[in-house]
């Protein structure tokens, strides 16, 4: 257990690198669910590992050996680096375990601050028009979902444009977009690597909302203008007091890598080209897969390893 128990800790070292490249090779839809698939493996790990180093170094204490009748010579391992171990894995933990609490409350309050704010302003079906001047527009979760536009928006985009950017965020709408970041800020509460496919995730929703308003409004360069003067028309402006900062608007993000790539559709598919090649995205999955196996199957063996100690130690203490 103490080599096996370390290695999904140290694991996203090479995970996390391997699902950024192989997100970058994959159609938008694909990637976020990748990102957001590893990001909670690997926090699944992560947790389980630090579990288990807390587990092992509390059963090193006299008072819970006791209660759980073992014998403390046969728990194996040094106490000198177990107990300590388990401290600061139980600091850890406890400490993940605030972070992720505090990250979920501040966004359901976010959420609800800002629906308050919108909905105090007039709504026609699913679109919240605000009389801000700023050019602002975003998709506001919930029950039901919001287009949020401010009337600075509305000024800046043509009528075809407007509707372009309208299917964008109701596709985040649909999509529920906002909870794969949310799922991937609290899953980096347990690991900081895995604060970096933040970005990489925001970039492939909003790839995978610039394709189905393009889809939708039936113009690729359409949909393409109307992200490139809506983010140039919010650019010199801060983001509206009531937008959250959890939330999705096709402003945000890398805009002209967003554009060249409705700009330049594969012919065949009517998305842009992928970069890496069908074996090399082959060999990066593999690679990827190997890293989320071996995380998970060294976490299960530290736990069969630990369990098998007990047993042995509770059938010694018996006897």
């Amino acid at each position: 257990m103490i080599i096996a128990v370390w290695i999904p800790l140290l694991m996203p070292l090479l995970a996390v690198p391997a699902a950024r490249r192989l997100a970058e090779s994959l159609p938008p839809r694909a990637a976020a669910w990748l990102l957001t698939g590893c990001a909670v493996a690997l926090a699944g790990c992560t947790t389980a590992a630090l579990g288990l180093l807390v587990a092992a170094g509390a059963l090193r204490l006299p008072p819970v050996a006791a209660l759980g009748h073992l014998s403390l010579p046969l728990l194996g391992g040094d106490p000198a680096v177990t107990v300590p171990a388990a401290y600061v894995a139980g600091g850890l933990l406890t400490v993940c375990a605030v972070a992720v609490a505090h990250r979920a409350r501040r966004h359901g309050t976010e959420l609800r601050t800002a629906r308050r704010g919108a909905e105090a302003h007039p709504v026609s079906g699913d679109l919240c028009v605000l009389p801000d001047s700023a050019p602002d527009a975003y998709a506001l979760p919930g029950r039901p979902g919001r287009v949020v536009v401010t009337a600075g928006m509305l000024r800046a985009l043509p009528a075809a444009e407007r509707e372009a950017l309208f299917a964008h965020e109701r596709a985040h709408l649909a999509g529920r977009h906002h909870l794969f970041l949310l799922t991937v800020a609290l899953t980096s509460a347990c690991h900081p690597l895995l604060r970096s496919l933040r970005a990489p995730l925001a970039y492939a929703l909003e790839r995978w909302a610039d394709e189905a308003a393009a889809s939708r409004v039936g113009d690729r360069r359409v949909t393409a203008r109307a992200i490139g003067r809506a983010a140039l028309a919010a650019r010199p402006h801060d983001r509206g007091p009531l937008r959250p900062g959890a939330v999705l608007a096709a402003t945000a993000g890398p805009v002209p890598r967003r554009v060249a790539a409705l700009l330049t559709p594969d012919r065949t598919t009517g998305h842009p080209p992928i970069r890496t090649g069908f074996h090399g995205r082959r060999l990066i999955a593999a690679a990827l897969l190997a890293c989320i196996a071996f995380s998970a199957g060294a976490a299960l063996d530290a736990a069969a390893d630990l369990h098998e100690t007990v047993e042995v130690a509770q059938g010694e203490a018996a006897h």
